[in-house]
């Protein structure tokens, strides 16, 4: 096992715990989870998800951190050291190429994010709130485009910073502040005439909203709320020292994720049962409830403007953790792999960023004609990456541990210095049978979906 002798590191658990959430938490949190929530029975939705990030999360997290502190590498690195399989190999590049394909449509939509808080700041919400104005924004290639670019410099000046100065300073600071935004929020919405309907669609199960595709994506969203098999787990890993105890920063990452998931579904659900004086069938909006209902909801509010300002400055500051998790991802494989200095590594990845940001930008406006298997660039990177190499990576992560490196080797290093591992033999369990199980039953679903034979 070689190790490298000038690595970044966290400066202890709670620099690696804040910076684990921030990179968990992010528009997969705020944006994506209310939404899916919201489409897929609210209660009982969260019930599944709860109990899959107990079990299913919480065995990925201890394996991936665990490699990447044993290995002292990020994931192409950590793959081959552990198995020096060729197709372990390969599996330990998917891992690290899922974040190269991520961060640039990720960037795009926290362009869009950018664009609303500025406007919320100089605009009035009537106009952001009209019908045309989210639609008029994305197909509008230049604007889009514009806004794409500023989030991904904020961004790159984090990362050139580097991994204490940058990532851990920048994840302490925002973190805090983000919770606070959430509460703020979720108070306001909660106490909106006829909200507390919409409390109790997200808390009480109606087991009558349940179905197989309640389970299949509780499972898909997991991937992106806990930013599992993209590889950043392997890499933060690589930079926990030795005295954190790993399952102990697991809960709190866990939870701290779980929180604000339920916190953005407070602010999100509540104001919309709020708004339509309780019609459900508005909470299947989608993707578009953030950016097109939310505003019109926000109109409607005696302090419309400042919730505006506060939700949108929320949504970005998760966004841009996030964000800041995938391009560190990034930037470690290039110096590992190609020992590259942490400087070429960042340029190089702006410039991946630009060009495939660019047609995710673009996709929706002067190049919205072109599409990949039915789907324009941005759905096409989300596709790819979500549906089909995070369950590729996720079954190679399991494969890795039970085959080649050894349950009983994992175990050892998160018990390293004393420190428990109280759900060991969840994850045993886990790791051998049932992960593998729901990333294939995952993989399977996508692929029925793109052929129509079921609707996800």
């Amino acid at each position: 096992m070689l190790k490298q002798e000038h690595r970044g590191s966290f400066s202890g658990k709670i620099g690696f715990v804040l910076s684990a959430a921030g990179a968990s938490v992010g528009l997969g949190n705020i944006w994506r989870f209310p939404y899916l929530c919201a489409k897929y029975g609210g209660g009982i939705f969260l019930i599944v998800y709860i109990l899959l990030a107990l079990t299913f999360g919480y065995t990925m997290i201890i394996a991936e951190t665990a490699i990447g502190r044993y290995t002292k590498k990020s994931p192409v690195g950590a793959f081959n050291s552990i198995s020096n399989n060729k197709w372990m190999g390969l599996g330990g590049w998917i891992n690290a190429i899922i974040p190269i394909l991520i961060v640039p449509y990720y960037s795009v939509i926290g362009g869009w994010v950018c664009r609303y808080l500025f406007e919320y700041i100089t605009n009035d919400v009537n106009v952001i709130a009209s019908d045309t104005f989210f639609t008029d924004f994305i197909t509008d290639g230049i604007a889009s485009e514009i806004w794409f670019i500023v989030f991904a410099a904020l961004v790159m000046i984090v990362i050139f910073m580097g991994v204490e100065g940058g990532i851990e300073r920048v994840s302490k600071m925002v973190m805090p502040v983000l919770v606070v935004l959430a509460v703020i929020i979720c108070v306001y919405s909660v106490t909106r005439p006829g909200a507390l309907e919409g409390v109790k669609y997200l808390f009480v199960p109606n087991f009558q909203h349940f179905s197989i595709m309640t389970i299949v994506t509780a499972m898909g969203q997991m991937f992106y709320s806990l930013s599992i098999a993209m590889g950043i787990l392997i890499t933060f890993g690589s930079y926990v020292k030795k005295e954190v105890s790993i399952e102990g920063s697991t809960k709190q990452v866990e939870f701290f994720d779980t929180i604000i998931a339920i916190l953005a579904s407070l602010m999100i659900i509540p104001a919309v049962f709020s708004f339509y004086h309780g019609d459900e069938s508005m909470l299947k909006a989608g993707p578009s409830l953030m950016f097109i209902t939310m505003p019109q909801i926000f109109a409607s509010m005696g302090f419309g403007k400042i919730i505006g300002i506060l939700f949108f400055a929320l949504v970005l500051f998760a966004a841009v953790t996030s964000a800041i998790a995938l391009t560190e991802s990034a930037v470690s494989t290039f110096a590992d792999e190609f020992k590259w200095s942490r400087k070429k590594g960042s340029t190089i990845m702006i410039v991946i960023m630009l060009v495939l940001g660019s047609l995710s930008s673009l996709g929706n406006g002067p190049l919205s004609s072109v599409t990949i298997i039915g789907m324009q660039f941005l759905d096409f990177f989300d596709f790819l990456t979500n549906s089909v190499m995070m369950p590729i990576a996720a079954v190679a992560t399991c494969i890795l541990i039970t085959r080649f490196m050894g349950i009983e080797k994992l175990e050892a290093e998160v018990e390293q210095d004393g420190h428990p591992f109280k759900r060991k033999g969840i994850f045993s369990f886990m790791i051998r049978f049932l992960c593998p199980l729901f990333v294939l039953i995952i993989l399977v679903s996508a692929i029925l979906n793109v052929f129509g034979i079921i609707s996800m």
